[in-house]
C-alpha cells in the first residue's frame, strides 16, 4: 500500500495533511509533550475528565470532509506508563474521488505499562470514493489497546448508498514483537463483496472492535456476546476482536459503546467514561 505521508505527483492541489503527538508521564499525570501539525489537521487541549492519568485529545479536521488526493498522515506515541484516548467531534466524511484516491495513514505507538484507546465517530464513504487506509500499531510486550472503527458505506438515511467505488484496507497488531492481527483486504462498491455472504452481506455499516491486553475470562466473553445477537465476538491469546454488521450507524455506535464499557475495565483496569464530545 502507498506511503499515505507522500502526495502524488498528479494531485498538487491536494491537502497533504499530517499530526503527530506524543504523550508522556509527569509524576502519575499524562501530559501531551509533543504536538506537531501540517495541513488541516489539528488537536484541541488535553482533557482531563477522569483525573489525571488518563489524557483525553480530540482530533479535528476542519475542512469537515476528504476529497481524492488528499491524504491525512496521524503518528501517535503513548510513552511508558501513560494512558491517552482520542477521538473526534463527528463523523469522517470521504467525498467522490473524481478520479483521485484519497489516503489515510495511522501509527500508533504504545510504551512499557502504557495503555492507548483509538476511539473516532463513524467514517462515511460517500458514492464513488477511492479510499486507501492503513492502521498500525506497535506495542510493547505490556501495552494495551482498544481501538474501532464504524464504516459507513453510503448515506443510508439519504437514500445513497455506496455503489461505486473502492475501499482499500491494511490493519496490523504486533505486541512485543510479536503479530497479533494482520488484516486486509478491499471492497468495489460494484463487487459481489458488498452482497456476498463472505462479504457485507447486504450491511451498509461495518463495526470492529478490537482490545489487546489481558485475556478475557469466559464471563466476560459471554457478557460480551450477549450485547447484541448479531454481534461476533473473538479471542486470540491476548486479542479480543468484536464485529457488528448492520444498516444502522447509530445502532453500531450504541453497540460498540457498550462493548468497549464491557471490555475497558478488564484491560484497563478503570470504568469506561463516555467522552462529552460524542454528545454534542
Amino acid at each position: 500500500m502507498p506511503d499515505c505521508t507522500q502526495p502524488s505527483p498528479s494531485d498538487p492541489a491536494a491537502w497533504q495533511a499530517s499530526l503527530r503527538l506524543r504523550f508522556d508521564d509527569d509524576g502519575g499525570t499524562t501530559r501531551l509533550t509533543r504536538r506537531e501539525h501540517r495541513g488541516p489537521l489539528r488537536v484541541q487541549k488535553p482533557l482531563y475528565p477522569e483525573g489525571p492519568g488518563i489524557c483525553h485529545a480530540i482530533m479535528i479536521h476542519p475542512p469537515g470532509g476528504v476529497v481524492g488526493g488528499d491524504a491525512l498522515d496521524i503518528v501517535v506515541t503513548a510513552g511508558a506508563a501513560t494512558h491517552a484516548l482520542l477521538t473526534s467531534p463527528g463523523a469522517a466524511k470521504w467525498y467522490r474521488a473524481n478520479g483521485r484516491i484519497s489516503r489515510q495513514q495511522v501509527r500508533l505507538t504504545v510504551g512499557a505499562g502504557a495503555a492507548l484507546e483509538w476511539l473516532p465517530q463513524e467514517t462515511i464513504f460517500f458514492n464513488d470514493a477511492h479510499m486507501r487506509m492503513q492502521h498500525d500499531v506497535e506495542l510493547a510486550a505490556d501495552g494495551r489497546y482498544i481501538g474501532w472503527e464504524i464504516l459507513c458505506f453510503g448515506r443510508s438515511a439519504s437514500g445513497e448508498r455506496f455503489a461505486r467505488g473502492m475501499i482499500a484496507q491494511r490493519t496490523s497488531i504486533r505486541r512485543g514483537g510479536a503479530l497479533l492481527w494482520w488484516e486486509q483486504g478491499r471492497l468495489d462498491g460494484a463487487g459481489s463483496a458488498m452482497h456476498s455472504v463472505l462479504g457485507l452481506n447486504g450491511a451498509t455499516v461495518c463495526a470492529t472492535l478490537i482490545g489487546v491486553g489481558a485475556p478475557a475470562t469466559p464471563s466476560l466473553l459471554a457478557a460480551l456476546r450477549a450485547i447484541d445477537p448479531a454481534l461476533a465476538v473473538t479471542q486470540i491469546k491476548s486479542l479480543v476482536c468484536a464485529r457488528l454488521l448492520c444498516g444502522d450507524s447509530e445502532h453500531a455506535r450504541a453497540v460498540m459503546t457498550r462493548v468497549w464499557q464491557t471490555l475497558r475495565p478488564h484491560l484497563l483496569g478503570c470504568e469506561a467514561t463516555v467522552p462529552r464530545i460524542w454528545h454534542t
